[in-house]
Order: C-alpha cells, then structure tokens, then sequence
C-alpha cells in the first residue's frame, strides 16, 4: 500500500529580520515573508482527530518565527535552509519546501513586488 502524500501549509507569514548581503539591510532589516509547506502522512491524525498525531503547525510557526527573527544571514537561500533544515527535524515530517520572499530587494533602480528563493527538501 502506497504511503499518503499529505500537506500542511503556512502562507506569507511575515517576520521582520536584519538579514541581506548590503550593510543597510542588515542595520535597519525589513520584512520578509515565508510560505512553507510540510509533507507528511496525516492518516493517523485523520482518524483520531488528535493532535499528538500531525504536525503541529503552531510549532512550525514559531521555529520559521525563531530563524527569520534570529542571527544575520546574508542571503536568503541560507534562511530558507535553516528553516528546511528545521522543520525536517520535526517529527513526522517526509518533507519541506519554503518560500522566503523579500518585498524590499536592494537593486538599484528596480521596480518589483518581491525577490525569492524558494528550496524543497526531503528527509531519507
């Protein structure tokens, strides 16, 4: 029998951080925004209705909260890890793929809504 490809997803949550390769970026930091979606199999969690038997996405929340909010990193790709990273530790989780976006990209002379960087990750 084939194994649930279930989800749960979290989308644009916003955390301010001091992170980005520009000096101005890391003094003064900024928004960003996450999105993240956790595979795992939710069969269980389904037929007990309980929570010790899912994800808990309140934990998930706070963990991306915890790496947006926490040390400098320079690059985005390098957030996005850490919270992959992370959340591939939780338990019941096959997989991850976050989506950190940064609405005030430094490009000179640039008109855009956003840049980012988007990873997915599996556990073995």
């Amino acid at each position: 029998m084939a194994m649930a490809e279930d989800s749960i997803h979290l989308h644009d949550m916003v955390f301010y951080g001091y992170h980005g390769v520009a000096s101005g970026e890391r003094e003064g930091g900024q928004r960003f925004i996450v999105d993240l979606k956790v595979y795992a199999d939710l069969t269980e969690a389904c037929l007990s209705d309980r929570l010790e038997d899912t994800v808990d996405y309140g934990d998930a929340y706070r963990l991306v909260k915890g790496v947006i909010e926490g040390p400098s990193k320079n690059l985005l790709e390098a957030l996005a890890d850490e919270i992959a990273r992370q959340v591939l530790a939780m338990s019941r989780v096959r997989g991850v793929k976050v989506t950190v976006k940064k609405p005030g990209a430094a490009i000179k002379g640039s008109i855009l809504e956003y840049s980012a960087v988007e990873i997915e990750r599996r556990n073995a």
